[in-house]
């Protein structure tokens, strides 16, 4: 396949064949924490499951980190990339691997020594909290996985190449789920060993990735561009020393990490702002008590699946217009925006049609024979609404993709915090009289204003002003 596929190929073909491996991979990185869900709460509890469900939007705040921060920092080298700056592009990767693993240390110090402080301070039920606490302190133990794992998917589909996160997916995913049964069955760990053995499959998967990445940035050298400019002042001309030796390419640049921060911040400040916001609903969840929260646990995990190919296709147009400005493809933009359009409204489709058919049978499989009928009602009633919506997050995504992939990061950030803001007053001030409910009620709402503000923000052409700057 043409490395430049997403330059050359028909946009409705290219985003398919580009955000298909993302759309497989990402939906086996949600069994880490589905399976995680499944076995507690068949093999051991109920309250096992309300444990490992409570810690979610906690934990959902650091992936949100990583995530955010590795798309921002692909656009980058897919800029690079898309301008057959080879140099920069790895430049960029190196610098953005070890930002974020300095960060991913710090973070994860961070979350050992107050996550079960901020744990009470949600109103964790104490019959959980034990529970709770020793699942989030084996999960920060191996965030600096996560975090590598999440910066190198990205910066492998920066450069074209999402097949390669999706094998190491497929991988870590069936070896997770291996380790997640024998150290629950067989050891009888409970919540510890689910925790245990996601760590170690994201470990595994993260080494390899990082293995891969670097041999695969090895094929792009300077001679295949052409481009012989030194790369800092001082250089002497032809990109060679006084002894007639190419000098080493820096590994990390202050310079890099300046630019690749202007579109990184607010994708880490929304995703993780969101996330944030996210811990204040499950505040109010938690206060329902641990039988709803067990049921609303499960039906976030299949929500959290069902949002999947929404994000991949976004995230696939942010490195596809990305690639197509740093080629000066602008026209291309704009009917890559229309063709993601249109697949996420088949997405869509596919998503309403199992939900509406068969709620009550997947929020069941989350609950072992000690299920309630309160947490299954619970489930069900969730997932039964959120089946109807699945094109409004899926339309948001897409024109945020768009946004963030032309670096016009303003309104993308004040829509999501919008978006974030409904979420939270509907939890805070509508739930506690109202039910539970009114929680996954203000969901698509919050979505619907999202891509309101967003698509106002495509149709004024500001993005393509700002990517024509950019591309310069």
């Amino acid at each position: 396949m043409d490395k430049e596929y997403l330059i050359h190929d028909k946009p409705l073909k290219a985003l398919f064949v580009f955000s298909l491996p993302m759309i497989i991979g990402n939906i086996f990185q949600q069994f880490y924490t589905m399976v995680d869900s499944m076995v507690v709460g068949r093999y051991v509890s109920e309250n096992a499951l309300a444990a490992v469900g409570a810690c979610y939007s906690l934990t959902n705040v650091f992936i949100c980190i990583a995530m955010g921060g590795g798309v921002g920092a692909s656009v980058l080298a897919s800029r690079y990339f898309g301008a057959r700056n080879y140099r920069k592009m790895k430049r960029s990767a190196y610098t953005a691997l070890l930002a974020f693993l300095g960060i991913a240390v710090l973070l994860g110090a961070f979350g050992l020594l107050t996550g079960r402080k901020i744990m009470q301070l949600l109103r964790t039920p104490a019959s959980i909290l034990d529970m709770a606490t020793v699942y989030l302190n084996i999960y920060f133990i191996g965030l600096p996985f996560l975090f590598i794992y999440n910066v190198l998917s990205a910066m492998f589909n920066a450069i074209g190449r999402s097949r390669t996160p999706l094998y190491l997916l497929i991988f870590s995913s069936v070896l997770n789920i291996f380790l997640d049964v024998y150290m629950v069955t067989s050891l009888h760990m409970g919540v510890a060993g689910v925790a245990w053995a996601t760590l170690i499959a994201q470990g595994i998967s993260a080494v390899v990735s990082l293995f891969l990445f670097l041999r695969t940035l090895s094929r792009y050298t300077d001679e295949s561009t052409g481009d012989d400019a030194p790369e800092e002042a001082g250089e002497s001309t032809g990109n060679r020393t006084k002894e007639g030796k190419k000098p080493k390419p820096k590994v990390f640049s202050w310079e890099e990490l300046k630019d690749m921060s202007r579109i990184a911040l607010p994708s880490i400040l929304q995703q993780s702002t969101v996330s944030i916001g996210m811990m204040l609903v499950q505040s109010v969840v938690n206060s329902f008590g641990p039988k709803m929260l067990a049921g609303f646990s499960a039906a976030m995990r299949i929500e959290s699946i069902c949002v999947v190919p929404m994000t991949a296709i976004g995230n696939a147009i942010s490195s596809y217009a990305a690639q197509n400005i740093g080629a000066n493809r602008l026209d291309r933009v704009q009917k890559g925006y229309r063709a993601a359009n249109l697949l996420v409204a088949a997405f869509a489709v596919v998503i309403c049609v199992v939900l509406e058919s068969s709620y009550t049978g997947i929020t069941s499989s989350f609950l072992g024979s000690d299920g309630t009928q309160v947490a299954l009602r619970t489930g069900s009633n969730y997932l039964k609404f959120m089946g109807w919506f699945f094109t409004i997050i899926g339309l948001k995504m897409v024109t945020d993709g768009v946004l963030r992939g032309a670096g016009d990061m303003k309104m993308f950030t004040i829509a999501n915090f919008v978006n974030l803001a409904i979420r939270v007053t509907f939890a805070v001030t509508m739930a506690p009289r109202f039910g539970i409910a009114m929680i996954w009620t203000a969901v698509p709402i919050g979505w619907l204003v999202n891509f309101i503000i967003s698509f106002s923000e495509y149709r004024t052409g500001k993005w393509q002003t700002i990517a024509e700057g950019s591309s310069r």
